[in-house]
């Protein structure tokens, strides 16, 4: 809950184009929530955040990008590794361009709707896939290390409360 209040403050804070850690939370929470259901926490995160900063034509499409990072995260949650959690990452940040941008593409005024129109759309969105999959890589980054790390103290800790058994 701690990741996605964080995830929610940034989405809402000034920030770079794209640069927010809405895809990390997304694969943080398909890899540690063990339910099915915490897929969803991104996605409702992105529900109230739209809300307040307004909302768009194209929600179906972002909310079902973040639930697809999401599932990707339910592959790495059995297979977890650093290569995985990275490879993951890229795997979602592309999905979330190819996806999003392909509506922009289909369902806006932006772009005339031939192939040329399609890759233009594509060439345009450039730098927002760059700064995207930086903040999913920067994010993914903080918050699986920290949980990761939280995780081992809280094991080394436990160990050492054990209280010893006196006989009598």
């Amino acid at each position: 809950m701690i990741v996605a209040a964080v995830s929610f403050i940034f989405r809402l804070l000034p920030h770079p184009a794209n640069f927010i850690p809405l895809g990390a939370l997304a694969l943080f929470c398909g890899t540690y929530i063990k339910s099915k259901w915490g897929i969803l926490v991104p996605v409702a995160v992105m529900a109230i955040t739209d809300y307040i900063v307004g909302w768009h034509s194209l929600i179906f499409f972002t909310w079902g990008s973040f639930l697809l990072m999401g599932m990707i995260g339910w592959w790495i949650q059995k297979r977890k590794n650093i290569s995985r959690v990275v490879g993951g990452t890229l795997a979602g940040s592309v999905l979330f361009f190819i996806i999003t941008n392909f509506a922009v593409w289909a369902f806006t005024p932006l772009y005339v709707k031939t192939m040329a129109g399609l890759v233009q759309s594509y060439y345009m969105a450039i730098p927002f896939f760059r700064s995207s999959a930086m903040g999913d890589l920067f994010y993914v980054g903080v918050f699986f290390s920290l949980y990761e790390v939280a995780s081992y103290l809280i094991v080394k800790y436990r160990k050492r409360q054990v209280i010893p058994v006196q006989n009598n």
